[in-house]
């Protein structure tokens, strides 16, 4: 009888385990991860929008997006992507007070399967002619 009971125990866990992979909930999918401007001038204010999909089975949630500095503002869809669905995550850094090689970087936080990921803006301030 406890054999019966533990093989029916491993069967119904074998059965939700199988359950839980065949969903990959939200997967946030960027068609590009970071953009170089090259060189700009100091006070140049430049700008991307990075084109996302949500690639998964469940509407995609972020929940924030944190920048490395102040000079990096971003703007995401505070509504939920529903699966199949593209949307754009729009930054702008402004480069006033900045010299040289410059990397800024965003994470976005999600309800995805990898809950943080990061996108990149790459400049090279010059100083002003």
């Amino acid at each position: 009888m406890k054999k019966y009971f533990l093989l029916m125990v491993m069967m119904i866990t074998a059965v939700a385990v199988q359950a839980q992979s065949d969903s990959k909930g939200a997967v946030i999918s960027f068609k590009e991860k970071s953009i170089d401007f090259g060189d700009i001038t100091q006070g140049d204010k430049v700008e991307h929008v990075f084109l996302f999909e949500n690639t998964g089975d469940t509407p995609l949630v972020i929940s924030n997006v944190a920048v490395t500095c102040g000079c990096t503002a971003p703007s995401w869809p505070r509504q939920p992507v529903a699966p199949g669905s593209s949307a754009e995550l729009k930054v702008v850094f402004n480069s006033a007070g900045k010299m040289g090689k410059q990397n800024s970087v965003i994470r976005i936080y999600s309800n995805a399967s990898e809950p943080i990921e990061k996108v990149s803006l790459i400049s090279n301030v010059k100083p002003k002619a």
